[in-house]
């Protein structure tokens, strides 16, 4: 923020604090209980000094989307940096998805309102590209990592089949597992007693289907996450183990 002029700085404080209240008041009320009249009135601003930053709620709720996205975009740059073959660099940016979404639960959450269509059919064309672009992003740094196995000769895709699926489905599963486990508190009576461990064996499951060596039958990929978690996220690691 040194490059800002004053009023710059202030106007970029008073947005923060819009949305540090939004994600709380998102997280205890829903989108229901999200209100520009309360926000205007717990931060004690006018609420034409609101609308001045978000001409409506929906605004607010994509502009922390697009935090999220950021927020898991660098978890991610840093999870492909990971020396090791490409099996264990996609490994590690399955212990960044995992970590974010256990770290940072109501940036989840924000995720998932948003994609209402009720909801993001509401927000401007800009704010919508901002986050499209945090979300390609991501795929591309996935995407990179299973051209790079192709490459190294530790995967061979079937005919029809491009990188581009296998992030997809990798995506798909992750953010339909972690929006169940988000939204259940059953799922210890149905047998699944620590759903994390769950999504990771499925995905290993789904990667051996596709012969990306090394397979788990051949490899330790329970330490291999463990040791990700400790060596490249230590300090997000750390606070999920006081937590």
């Amino acid at each position: 923020m040194e490059n800002l002029t004053r009023k710059q700085r202030e106007i970029k404080e008073r947005e923060d604090r819009i949305l540090d209240l939004a994600r709380r008041m998102l997280a205890e009320g829903g989108y229901l209980g999200l209100s520009m009249d309360g926000i205007a009135e717990q931060l004690e601003y006018s609420k034409g000094t609101i609308y001045n930053h978000f001409p409506c709620k929906e605004e607010i709720i994509i502009s922390l989307a697009v935090e999220t996205m950021d927020r898991r975009l660098g978890m991610f740059q840093r999870a492909a940096e990971f020396v090791g073959r490409s099996r264990e660099r996609i490994s590690a940016i399955g212990v960044a998805a995992e970590l974010f979404v256990r770290l940072y639960p109501h940036h989840f959450f924000v995720e998932q309102i948003i994609r209402s269509a009720s909801i993001w059919e509401k927000t401007t064309e800009k704010r919508r590209s901002l986050m499209q672009s945090c979300e390609h992003r991501c795929m591309g740094i996935v995407s990179g990592i299973i051209r790079d196995g192709i490459g190294q000769g530790d995967l061979k895709l079937p005919d029809g089949i491009v990188p581009e699926d296998v992030a997809f489905g990798l995506w798909s599963q992750c953010f339909g597992a972690y929006s169940i486990i988000a939204t259940s508190d059953s799922l210890p009576q149905l047998g699944i007693s620590d759903p994390f461990v769950a999504v990771r064996r499925n995905i290993s499951t789904m990667l051996d289907g596709y012969a990306w060596q090394q397979l788990s039958s051949d490899y330790d990929y329970q330490q291999l996450f463990e040791r990700i978690s400790s060596e490249v996220f230590a300090d997000e690691y750390q606070t999920l183990q006081s937590v």
